[in-house]
């Protein structure tokens, strides 16, 4: 069984898929297991009237690789790969040197610069990594196997350092309601983005 299929089979994991428009939003990697990430890519998903799907896990959930996610595993992400046209994955990182960095990969370049736009003006405080030379190479999301890539249209990956998903030393008092103003603003970008593009 793939680390993919042995995740989902876990208890405590929840699945879901959304299918509204073909700009679609993912976030295989949510729950406790990349934090907020799930979040992120339903919360513009709904604002925007595009498709989602994501995986929250338990905090007790191993990592596993995004090559290890295969749609032959999942009924929902099948459908879900086969109705959108492009999409949006978000992932979490944390690394020294980058905890200010959005890193935008994927082989869909074009989208990489629409999308990254949106993040730019919403979010000055942060840089947006789009030259693929300097995101580390295992964070690139070029792989074949890469969900991200297997849409029509391909799409791109955003990794997202702690800082923008809220869970940094800088949001110790907030206390909501909803999420942190940075997580907000992030949200709100992807939404617009995807309203914007041509599908």
């Amino acid at each position: 069984m793939s680390r993919f299929a042995t995740a989902l089979a876990r208890p405590g994991v929840v699945e879901q898929c959304q299918l509204r428009g073909r700009f679609g939003f993912m976030a295989f990697h949510g729950g406790a297991l990349e934090v907020t990430t799930d979040i992120v890519a339903r919360s513009a998903a709904e604002l925007s009237g595009a498709s989602y799907y994501g995986v929250a896990h338990p905090s007790d959930q191993p990592h596993f690789p995004s090559t290890t996610v295969d749609r032959a595993h999942s009924a929902m992400l099948d459908a879900f790969l086969d109705h959108v046209q492009v999409v949006v994955t978000m992932h979490g990182f944390g690394r020294a040197g980058y905890f200010t960095s959005l890193l935008v990969g994927g082989r869909n370049r074009s989208l990489a610069d629409h999308v990254s736009g949106h993040l730019r003006a919403a979010l000055p405080a942060y840089e947006v990594v789009t030259d693929l030379q300097r995101i580390p190479k295992e964070l690139r999301g070029l792989h074949d196997r890469n969900p991200v890539n297997l849409p029509p249209g391909g799409g791109i990956q955003i990794e997202l350092p702690p800082r923008v998903r809220g869970s940094s030393p800088l949001w110790w008092d907030w206390e909501g309601p909803g999420p942190v103003p940075h997580t907000t603003r992030l949200i709100d970008a992807l939404a617009a983005a995807a309203r914007a593009w041509p599908v």
